[in-house]
């Protein structure tokens, strides 16, 4: 069983206000993606890593490829309009058996831990697929103009990544959503629509996407204290 992981980086982070995508910023002298791709460098469970990413930063890419003898990389391949597409143009790059597993993060989950990694490619091992999620702490509304009324959280989640799959089963997803033209915010809702159960591992709430200057203020701070 082969593990690959295909790690969407084609985002130009709208809600960051910095020249580059945040993915692409330096942090310590080290750009964010870098802190990301160490951990499935160094992961030895995983086999490979895919990238997907605008064309215009394919040579930095390669750059760093080089720079941090990330040697896992085996293909950085055009993203799409959609996160959607650029994690399916990652799953279309190589070729798969049924069973092999296919792990997508994102790009700027850069503090990810090793043993959440390695928690959740086992969990997925033994389930066909897993995907990391934290149970949500704050109190829940929804609101939509209409209405004001209150979510139960006591079986609501904040969905993370990495979000395991077999080959199999994720291919199926993507194929059943071209079809019907469906646009999911991650592959867990491709993954569900397409019939099957989904397999939540409990996740880190460290484990968070850097969006915001201040998440990137926050992630500064967090990683000095993790070295």
């Amino acid at each position: 069983m082969k593990v690959s992981a295909i790690i969407p980086a084609g985002g130009i982070g709208k809600r960051f206000n910095s020249p580059v995508p945040k993915q692409y910023v330096k942090v310590s002298g080290k750009e964010l993606l870098t802190y990301t791709l160490d951990t499935f460098q160094k992961c030895n469970s995983v086999n490979e890593i895919i990238i997907s990413a605008n064309k215009n930063y394919f040579s930095l890419l390669h750059e760093i490829k080089e720079k941090y003898n990330f040697h896992k990389i085996i293909k950085i391949v055009e993203g799409g309009k959609e996160r959607q597409d650029s994690v399916y143009n990652g799953l279309i790059s190589c070729s798969f058996e049924k069973n092999d597993l296919l792990i997508v993060h994102d790009a700027a989950r850069a503090l990810l831990s090793k043993n959440l990694l390695n928690k959740a490619i086992n969990s997925a091992k033994e389930k066909g697929n897993a995907v990391v999620a934290i149970k949500a702490r704050d109190t829940l509304v929804n609101n939509n103009n209409s209405s004001f009324n209150y979510v139960d959280r006591a079986n609501t989640y904040y969905v993370q990544t990495p979000q395991i799959f077999t080959y199999k089963i994720l291919k199926e997803a993507f194929d059943k959503a071209i079809a019907q033209s469906f646009i999911g915010t991650d592959e867990s809702m491709l993954v569900k629509n397409a019939g099957y159960k989904i397999n939540i591992v409990e996740g880190e709430f460290i484990n968070f996407k850097i969006t915001t200057p201040e998440d990137l203020i926050i992630f500064e701070k967090l990683q000095k204290n993790t070295n």
